[in-house]
């Protein structure tokens, strides 16, 4: 049976179905790289996981022992970049959406916060090392990495939240004016409850990938070999990006440890698929919750 691509409705239809097709596949094969991926991790890196693995400091240059310490230095850092990102992020994108008069100036300054969010990330750990470790004398610590990395997300969560803050109707507020709301309070009451679940899953997201990175925290504060906690967001810290560089590129003894470099990138891709999984039921929740309200 021929197929006859001259009508118009059956040529599109043709083309749309091949389109589907093109999507789905490239879907698969996604997928499929991915779950190798997890399965390599997985076999290679659970033998190396256990209790002692996850409590105690790294020992013998890092050739026994856990990651105990890279781990608590990882959520040191993310609570940092979280405590400047996400409040900056937020109320950075409220301004742009809400109050700045829609001009040129504007559409510059969201020009530039785009470019921003594909700059290297060890452009970033360079510009840290500058402001955070020398002019404002944090030295290589706890304190530069995070206000860093903090940076390095700011422009991701702006985008994010203004993204989000856009998909909310103006009718929402142009009701709450039309009401006699001021305009704070028609965004606080109209247009953030429904905007938070889209703005809070971009900050986490943003937050899964800085907790990920290695780069700015090489140059700012993350150490080679410490068995010790930090004491201070003064001190430098071990931190688990940094740690699996060293253990599967840089250790004297890399066949030695191949296996806890490999537990380690398990830990770490658990720690960055944890925090995606909590931004997904977040959002679940928030919406479920705002439609049993009656939004």
């Amino acid at each position: 049976m021929r197929l006859n691509l001259r009508h118009p409705m059956k040529k599109k239809a043709f083309f749309q179905a091949i389109g589907f097709f093109s999507l789905r596949l490239c879907l698969y094969f996604v997928l499929f790289i991915l779950l190798l991926f997890i399965y390599d991790l997985l076999k290679k890196g659970s033998g190396a996981i256990s209790w002692e693995f996850l409590t105690q400091p790294p020992r013998r240059g890092m050739t026994e022992g856990g990651i105990f310490p890279a781990i608590v230095g990882t959520f040191l850092v993310t609570l940092i970049t979280a405590f400047l990102a996400i409040p900056l992020g937020i109320f950075a994108a409220i301004y742009l959406n809400e109050y700045a008069r829609q001009g040129r100036l504007t559409r510059l300054i969201r020009l530039s916060i785009r470019n921003l969010a594909g700059v290297p990330s060890i452009v970033y750990g360079l510009f840290g090392v500058i402001l955070f470790v020398n002019v404002m004398s944090f030295g290589t610590s706890v304190l530069s990495a995070g206000l860093t990395l903090g940076l390095l997300t700011l422009p991701w969560t702006i985008t994010a939240s203004e993204e989000a803050l856009k998909t909310v109707p103006n009718s929402f507020r142009e009701g709450a004016l039309a009401l006699g709301a001021t305009k704070w309070q028609a965004i606080r009451t109209n247009v953030l409850p429904y905007a938070f679940p889209g703005m809070l899953t971009g900050a986490v997201l943003g937050l899964a990938r800085a907790a990920g990175e290695t780069a700015p925290i090489m140059f700012t504060g993350a150490a080679f070999y410490l068995p010790y906690l930090p004491h201070s967001l003064k001190d430098q810290f071990m931190a688990l990006p940094y740690h699996l560089y060293i253990m599967a590129t840089q250790h004297h003894a890399i066949q030695q440890v191949r296996p806890l470099a490999y537990g380690t990138a398990l830990v770490l891709l658990v720690l960055v698929l944890g925090l995606n999984l909590a931004a997904i039921i977040v959002r679940y929740r928030l919406r479920r919750r705002r439609q049993l309200s009656g939004w």
